[in-house]
């Protein structure tokens, strides 16, 4: 479900550098923002893929309903990602407000209208979709390939990388998240953790485990490098 925030967030012009594109124009694009509420969808699979989104504040999951009943995460988007790309007319993933979050849309039909005739733009849209293609590839390769306590330490480590700040890594999705991420159980991501915790990897600063120290990322980058 869609919600406004205020008044102010009717669509108004935006330079392009603002949702994180670059153009060698000055084409003004507009722009809504809209929060959706923890657990709210944003957009459903096979649904118009009519705008793009950016992550102001929040975080989000984009996920498939596989023929068994059971979900795939296919990514988490946090503040500054862009999601919603696709190569075709419709949504391939589902997603959903992981907290209540606030994105920035742009409709597709305006950003390829500027594309068409921006050559440095079209360049961003492809960056971005090649960027997307090799996270693909990577979690193609993280469920195929390595053992349960090498995607927990894969995933710390793109964790780490999008989200720590202050010393800490705030993790906004529950480990059931995690877990279907990662190809896992439940039970397996809460051993894994554990386990880093016990080698003194990392630690726990509250009761829900969600925020991380992580007290060793070089023996936590030789646990994800492991064969």
């Amino acid at each position: 479900m869609q919600v406004h925030l205020t008044s102010a967030s009717l669509p108004r012009p935006h330079s392009l550098s603002e949702f994180g594109m670059a153009a060698a124009s000055n084409s003004r694009i507009f722009l809504s923002e809209f929060t959706y509420r923890r657990g709210s969808e944003i957009y459903g699979e096979k649904e118009p893929a009519e705008y793009i989104y950016q992550v102001k504040s929040g975080a989000v999951r984009s996920y498939k309903l596989l023929s068994d009943g059971r979900r795939q995460i296919g990514a988490f988007h946090v503040p500054g990602d862009i999601f919603g790309l696709e190569n075709g007319g419709v949504h391939r993933f589902t997603t959903e407000a992981l907290v209540d979050t606030t994105a920035r849309l742009i409709r597709r039909e305006s950003l390829d209208a500027v594309a068409g005739s921006d050559g440095t733009l079209t360049m961003s849209l492809l960056c971005m979709t090649t960027t997307n293609l090799r996270h693909a590839e990577d979690h193609m390769l993280l469920l195929g390939r390595k053992t349960s306590l090498e995607r927990v330490a894969a995933f710390l480590i793109e964790m780490d990388r999008r989200l720590t700040a202050a010393g800490i890594l705030a993790l906004p999705m529950p480990r059931r998240d995690i877990a279907d991420y990662l190809g896992l159980t439940l039970e397996t991501v809460s051993r894994s953790l554990s386990h880093l915790r016990e080698l003194g990897v990392l630690d726990f600063i509250d009761n829900n485990q969600r925020h991380i120290v992580l007290l060793d990322r070089k023996q936590l980058a030789a646990l994800d490098r492991q064969n």
